[in-house]
Order: C-alpha cells, then sequence, then structure tokens
C-alpha cells in the first residue's frame, strides 16, 4: 500500500484476518466434534466425513487465508479455493448430517472472495445439495427430511441476506475510502498550494518592503554622490551637507535592513511617531511636512502603509521630476480616515500610459492590504499628486458613549 495511513491500516487488517482464523478453527474443531459423536450413521462412515474434513485446514492456511487478504481477491483463484472446498465438504455433509455446521464457516468466504452472482450460486450450492444429497443416500423419514430442508431453506435465506447486506456495506466502504483517499489528495494538495501561495505572498512582501526601502535608500545615495562631484569644486559646504546626508541615509539603510531581517516596524517608526519618521524622510529628500488634524496613535499597520507609501513617492518624485522640484508631503488626521499625500511640481506624466515600474503597483496593493485607497493624479508639464487614504477607527475614549 502506497498511501498515507498504509500501516495503520495494514495493522488492523492484521488484527482480523487472526480473528477469522479463529472463527474458522472454532467451527471447524465444532462440526468435526458434532461428526463424530453423532448417533448416525454407523462409526466407519463418520470417521469417513471426519476425515475428509480434516484437509480443509491445510487447504484454507495455503490457499484461503492468504486470499481473502488480496484486495479485492483473484476471482479465478477464488473459484479455485472454494471448489476445492466444496469438494471436502460436500461428499462429508451427504454422509453425516452434522457436518453442515461448517457451512457457517464456509458461506461468509464465497461472500468475502466472489462477486455478488457466484457467491449466491456458491451459498445455494452448501445449504441445498447437502440436504439433497443426503436424502437421497440415507431416505429419511418425511418429518426429518422436512426438518431439514426448511432449516437448509432459511439458512439460504440468511445467508443470502445477510450475504447480500454485507456485500453492499463493503462497498459502500469501499467508496468511502476511495472518497477519504481523494479528499486526502486533495487535502496535500490545498496545503502544497497554500505553502507555495504563502511563499509567494511573501516573496511579493520582502520585494515591496525592499523596493521602498533599500532599494530607494540606494537611490538617494547615487544621487547624492552624483550631486557632490558635482559640487566639490564649486560648492565645497552644500558638499559637506551631502556627505552627511549620504551617511544618515547609508545609516538609515542598515537600520532598515535589520528590521527586515528581524521582522521588526520600520527604523523610522521604532519608538517615534508617524508624524516624526515622516519629518525625518522629508529632511533627507529635502522635502516639506504639513501636518493637520489631532495626531494620535494609529495601528501599526496603518502608520507603516503610510510611511512606505510616503517613502515610494518621495523616490519616484526625486527620480522622475529631478532634485531642483519642490515637493511637499501632507499629513491629515480625521476620526475615520488618515490621508496622507506626496506632491511635486516636476515635469508630470500621463498615469494612463503602460508603467514597467513596480512602484505605483506596489503602493497600491500595499494600500489595499488595509483597506485603503492610493490614487495618483498627474498630467505633462503639470507636477504629480500621490494621495493615500488608509481607513482608522477613533480612539474609544472611557465614559463616551457613540451616538
Amino acid at each position: 500500500m502506497n498511501r498515507p495511513g498504509a500501516a495503520h491500516e495494514e495493522h488492523a487488517w492484521d488484527r482480523t484476518i487472526r480473528l477469522w482464523d479463529v472463527y474458522f478453527a472454532v467451527a471447524w474443531a465444532a462440526t468435526l466434534a458434532f461428526v463424530l459423536n453423532a448417533a448416525h450413521p454407523d462409526s466407519p462412515v463418520r470417521v469417513a466425513a471426519a476425515a475428509l474434513l480434516v484437509p480443509l485446514v491445510p487447504w484454507y492456511v495455503a490457499v484461503g487465508r492468504p486470499l481473502l487478504q488480496e484486495d479485492p481477491p483473484e476471482q479465478g483463484r477464488a473459484l479455485r479455493y472454494l471448489a476445492g472446498a466444496m469438494a471436502l465438504f460436500l461428499p462429508s455433509a451427504v454422509l453425516v448430517g452434522e457436518t453442515r455446521l461448517m457451512a457457517f464457516a464456509l458461506i461468509p468466504q464465497c461472500f468475502m472472495t466472489l462477486h455478488t452472482r457466484w457467491s449466491l450460486v456458491a451459498v445455494t450450492v452448501i445449504n441445498l445439495v447437502p440436504v439433497a444429497g443426503w436424502a437421497l443416500l440415507w431416505q429419511p423419514s418425511e418429518e426429518d427430511l422436512f426438518g431439514n430442508f426448511l432449516f437448509s431453506v432459511v439458512t439460504l435465506v440468511f445467508s443470502v441476506v445477510i450475504g447480500s447486506w454485507t456485500i453492499r456495506i463493503i462497498e459502500q466502504s469501499m467508496e468511502r475510502a476511495k472518497m477519504i483517499a481523494e479528499l486526502d489528495a486533495s487535502r496535500h494538495e490545498i496545503s502544497r498550494l497554500s505553502a507555495a501561495h504563502g511563499a509567494l505572498a511573501e516573496r511579493e512582501r520582502m520585494a515591496r518592503e525592499i523596493h521602498d526601502t533599500l532599494a530607494q535608500g540606494f537611490t538617494s545615495l547615487l544621487m547624492l554622490i552624483q550631486a557632490v562631484e558635482a559640487e566639490l569644486d564649486h560648492d565645497v559646504p552644500q558638499a559637506r551637507r551631502h556627505l552627511a546626508l549620504m551617511d544618515e541615509t547609508a545609516r538609515q539603510n542598515l537600520a532598515e535592513a535589520r528590521a527586515l531581517v528581524a521582522g521588526a516596524a520600520p527604523a523610522d517608526l521604532d519608538g517615534s511617531s508617524l508624524p516624526d519618521a515622516l519629518r525625518r524622510l522629508a529632511a533627507r529628500h529635502e522635502a516639506t511636512l504639513d501636518v493637520t488634524g489631532p495626531v494620535r496613535p494609529l495601528p501599526a499597520g496603518a502608520e507603516v502603509v503610510a510611511l512606505r507609501s510616503c517613502q515610494e513617492a518621495l523616490a519616484n518624485a526625486r527620480k522622475h521630476a529631478g532634485t531642483s522640484a519642490a515637493v511637499g508631503i501632507a499629513l491629515a488626521y480625521s476620526d475615520d480616515t488618515l490621508t496622507v499625500s506626496v506632491r511635486d511640481d516636476g515635469r508630470g506624466f500621463d498615469p494612463g500610459a503602460p508603467c514597467d515600474g513596480y512602484g505605483l503597483a506596489g503602493l497600491r496593493a500595499r494600500a489595499g492590504e488595509v483597506g485603503g485607497t492610493a490614487q495618483i493624479r498627474s498630467a505633462p508639464g503639470d507636477g504629480t499628486t500621490v494621495t493615500v487614504r488608509l481607513p482608522v477607527s477613533l480612539p474609544v475614549v472611557p465614559g463616551r458613549s457613540s451616538s
């Protein structure tokens, strides 16, 4: 068996086949005892009938037992096994009526190894042929014949009903086992797909984080290096200011890298408020910051999205609008919304044009993760405004009822 839980199933079947071994042994021993102690016929006939029963044991052990363990049993082997068993059982049952007790061990094996049609034929033979042969051989009284015949018919009907019911139960169990196997395979596939989806989502998240932090920091460093190279010959004080800004940007990138590895909050938000983090960010990008509304602590998710959105918008402004463009950040607190806008007066662009960049798509995706929206307004020659609106809840004040 090459499926999950095979070891458990094999162990359970080992217990089941041992029970059948015990059942067969008890039925065989009881039949042998009844045959040897029967009142009729004479002793030599009873011994001959008992001798016919003896080979049933090795025949069961050598052929029947392995056959019962097959799933499903091979029909040719099953027919040969039961034909051999009946070749030993039927003559003994014709000679001594008590031998028919052995039918209780053979009939279940018919239903366990044969298809329905052949099992019904075999059960009919096992129940009726011994009575017919016994009646022809011993010529019993009408009363004995009627009793034996009635008993065999009742046994046949009982065997057919119980056997058919057992077969239906087995078929239902097989169908359920098949369904369970399919469900188990589907569960494993869902687990695999979930793991793959989780890995993909984590890669996308890390790509977005790196793009919004480290990549932008490195871009700022490159731009500052170019500015320093241009200023070294004629404006050393300004070059020194840019070098200091480079030092601060590099340190900030290092802090962001450590925060990403540790899974912590962004370095700018570590131990400070969102407006303070945006002020430092604005200073690094030579932008202005305007804060309106009642400043208050917000859920970490909303503050991280606001900060990352500003980082992305500022990076795009410096990259596309140029270093000479004026850039302003507006942070607005309201009862249920946090709004952050980044505006530049650069050359602008057409928002409807195809864009190969990752930043704007990532900005919209990040805002959508917390139920917010991101809007980009721009036109060639008219600058660009990026506005991100995030839903937030009003803090609960003790003793104040909502109305």
